[in-house]
């Protein structure tokens, strides 16, 4: 018997999809799994709604249920999780689409009440890097349809796609589903190309594409910022119109100050009276935590003294390009003579991680590229400040000289000298933290949850308009 992870696409000589039609002379995995689709779309009118029922959210390359800080797993993991429990608390229930990446899964699993994780069989279960996913794009549209094929026309009310890779098999559902189509890019090729780290692998040719086919197929586009809506326009040539910021939130009840920073650093072992700037995050050169170590470097020679009451903890572990040197990090810091401050973490839980925030003096971000930065308004809520670049999304999430600093730039010493403020001054830490958690406040998920219902409604809106004026 064949393995069904490893199940070819169907001959794709019936009837062709709408609109996929343009795709196949220029995205070749797209031309090999369009077919999976044959036969016309089942058109069906919404049906005066105000906001969809049942949404089937895709998220191919990485798994809600996947901790974050691992592998590929990050912001948007908790972006999705946080939005689909919202969404499902306003009676919207999510069903989530993902790659399974391991055997011995259960088809379906129920996250919360209200979301439903379903596991698509995909490729082999391991050892796929996110690069080379395009090429099980087919199988895994061939899985979403043969769930969708169980229920009754019309179970899904609209697809929600996350990233590229899941915009293109969204693409094709909508498509057959006769629903609209409402995409998240969260990260661009473009955007991150245009600003790449140094020795960092730039994005393939082929996501250019996909983003620009996904970005003109789309019903309506969610943007982080008005910035990252810029850029969609700039970039990708989206229709104004079609694009909806919707900033994300945070879980206000698990990142707050809660029992202070003394408490927090107790739970952790960390010395009361340190200096602590944290990086959290993945550990891939755009999220350059090797500033924050060079950065560290330069403290040490402005101030010695720093050496005995100063821990600089990274915590995460490699992903992306990161994951072809992951002693990388480490080498870094004896080669600048640091190794002694720095506390090399592996990825930890949300309530651990929220620890981690209070108990830092300041989090520090010098990311090359950030659709939002998520971290940092987590990191702020849990009543600590941010020094961040001056990029993305950033700007947004970080109230430079209120809430922390922000860095134009990417050089070290600029780093080190914001850093140093919060040396100089200890007292800046408690002052822009209380500020940096009331900050947070307007960003919860139920304010993201009702503002992304509402861009599902417009979309629904107009989708049955044009069926009609199609008639």
């Amino acid at each position: 018997m064949p393995d069904p992870r490893h199940r070819q696409c169907p001959d794709p000589r019936p009837k062709a999809v709408p609109r996929a039609e343009e795709a196949l002379d220029v995205s070749q995995y797209v031309s090999r799994f369009a077919g999976t689709l044959a036969g016309p779309p089942r058109l069906r009118l919404p049906g005066g709604h105000r906001k969809p029922r049942r949404v089937a959210m895709l998220s191919v390359h990485t798994s809600p249920l996947h901790q974050p800080g691992t592998g590929d797993a990050g912001g948007m993991n908790v972006y999705i999780v946080e939005l689909a429990k919202r969404l499902a608390a306003i009676n919207i229930e999510v069903e989530i689409f993902t790659r399974a990446t391991t055997g011995g899964l259960a088809p379906a699993v129920e996250m919360s009440p209200g979301v439903l994780v379903r596991h698509i069989d995909a490729g082999p279960y391991e050892g796929l890097a996110k690069e080379e996913l395009p090429a099980q794009l087919c199988a895994f549209t061939h899985g979403v349809m043969t769930a969708w094929a169980r229920h009754r026309p019309g179970y899904y009310d609209l697809v929600h796609s996350h990233y590229w890779l899941s915009g293109h098999v969204g693409w094709l559902a909508a498509q057959r589903w006769g629903v609209p189509l409402v995409h998240a890019m969260h990260t661009m090729a473009k955007v991150k190309n245009a600003a790449l780290a140094e020795g960092d692998t730039p994005e393939p040719a082929a996501r250019v594409i996909g983003e620009t086919q996904i970005v003109n197929a789309a019903d309506r586009l969610i943007a982080n910022t008005a910035e990252e809506a810029d850029e969609l326009v700039r970039f990708y040539d989206a229709e104004p119109g079609k694009v909806a910021v919707v900033h994300p939130g945070v879980n206000l009840d698990r990142f707050r100050p809660a029992d202070g920073r003394t408490a927090a650093r107790d739970r952790l072992g960390l010395p009361r009276d340190a200096f602590v700037p944290l990086f959290a995050g993945r550990i891939q050169p755009l999220k350059a935590p090797d500033i924050l170590l060079r950065a560290a470097a330069e403290l040490l020679d402005r101030d010695p003294s720093l050496r005995s009451r100063m821990i600089v903890p990274i915590v995460g572990g490699p992903s992306g390009s990161g994951l072809a040197k992951p002693e990388g990090l480490q080498k870094l810091a004896a080669k600048l003579g640091v190794g002694d401050v720095v506390r090399f973490k592996p990825p930890v839980g949300q309530d651990r991680l929220a620890d981690w925030f209070r108990a830092a003096s300041v989090l520090v971000m010098p990311s090359y590229s950030e659709s939002f930065g998520l971290v940092a308004i987590e990191a702020q809520a849990a009543g600590t400040p941010v020094v961040a670049a001056s990029v993305g999304g950033l700007p947004v999430a970080v109230r430079d000289g209120s809430t922390g600093f922000l860095v134009r730039g990417h050089d070290p010493k600029d780093y080190a000298a914001a850093l140093y403020r919060f040396v100089e001054e200890p007292a800046l830490v408690e002052r822009m933290g209380g500020a940096a958690a009331r900050h947070a406040q307007s960003f919860g998920w139920g304010t993201a949850a009702a503002a992304t219902a509402d861009v599902y409604t417009a979309a629904m809106q107009e989708h049955r308009r044009r069926v009609r004026s199609h008639g």
